[in-house]
């Protein structure tokens, strides 16, 4: 499930519509986070579930692209997954809770 993306293409973001009620402050984060990847490198950038809840961030080009630098998208995504750790982690329990709505033990909310 794709929680959030953007595009250099097209200069567009997107937010998934399961997603409004997350609080204005972490949408917008998400929005920073989608649209300054995409400036800085090019091509999309989707946040998006797996089946266990975990949050990828997946990046990607259309085809002829030769703009695209996909060394610096690897080496930006690696970067945010470590600025960013508690935050996507509160995403994911966020998605467990809330869209998947698995009960969790209260110790691991902490």
């Amino acid at each position: 499930m794709v929680l959030c993306g953007s595009s250099a293409y097209n200069q567009k973001y997107y937010l998934d519509k399961q997603f409004e009620k997350l609080p204005t402050q972490v949408k917008e984060e998400l929005k920073i986070l989608c649209v300054l990847f995409t400036e800085e490198v090019g091509g999309t950038l989707t946040f998006e579930f797996d089946d266990d809840g975990k949050l990828n961030l997946v990046t990607g080009c259309d085809e002829g692209d030769l703009l695209y630098d996909d060394v610096g998208a690897g080496l930006l995504i690696k970067k945010m997954q470590n600025e960013r750790r508690e935050f996507f982690e509160s995403l994911e329990l966020y998605y467990r809770i809330f869209i998947l709505h698995e009960d969790i033990d209260p110790e691991l909310a902490e």
